[in-house]
């Protein structure tokens, strides 16, 4: 497993060995050990997710509030995405700035993002796959959304889409980061990083 520090604090790419044969494939997405020895701390498990999307679905930006957060580890199995980290936490050096990773079904890299950090992606194919390791549960009064489509933002979707892009209505209404920021939505990146050593001493 090779792993890759990602710009923005409580980021990591990982990107598995795979191994095809006569008979088809096979790859570890997530490995622990590659997992704990990146990040301080084993992933938890609270849930698993499974989305399907047809061509030009952008789902996201969405964040939960930390503590408790949710982080995910995710990948694609089938299809191809473009991956996209925001970091949202207030008094992050990289607040608003994100960072975009392709994910496929070719070289089945991962991404990990730590609580408190904004996920979305962009499929790039029909029937694209998302598999997502939680670290909590579904928590509906502790999740927020920004709008993928903030201009602030910038994301970078318009070099990717073959035509108008597919949202949620709870997506295409959610508020912008400024919006976001002004209603007190946002996570605390001092917080965060508290938040992260207490997993990390826990281990």
């Amino acid at each position: 497993m090779q792993v890759r520090r990602l710009e923005i604090t409580g980021a990591f790419e990982f990107t598995p060995k795979a191994f095809p044969d006569h008979r088809g494939l096979f790859v570890a997405p997530f490995q622990g050990d590659a997992f704990t020895e990146a990040t301080g701390h084993p992933m938890r498990l609270g849930q698993t997710n499974h989305s399907v999307s047809a061509r030009d679905v952008i789902r996201g930006v969405h964040f939960a509030d930390t503590p408790p957060g949710q982080a995910k580890y995710v990948y694609c199995p089938q299809g191809s995405l473009l991956d996209v980290i925001v970091d949202v936490r207030v008094g992050s050096p990289t607040f608003g700035r994100w960072e975009a990773i392709r994910l496929d079904s070719t070289e089945y890299r991962a991404v990990y993002l730590a609580e408190g950090l904004g996920h979305a992606f962009l499929a790039l194919t029909d029937n694209t796959v998302m598999t997502y390791l939680c670290s909590t549960g579904y928590n509906p009064s502790g999740e927020h959304g920004i709008n993928p489509l903030d201009p602030e933002l910038d994301l970078p979707w318009a070099a990717e889409l073959t035509g108008e892009p597919i949202l949620s209505a709870k997506d295409r209404d959610a508020p912008t980061l400024a919006e976001a920021k002004a209603d007190g939505l946002l996570p605390d990146f001092a917080t965060c990083l508290a938040h992260y050593e207490s997993l990390r001493s826990a281990t």
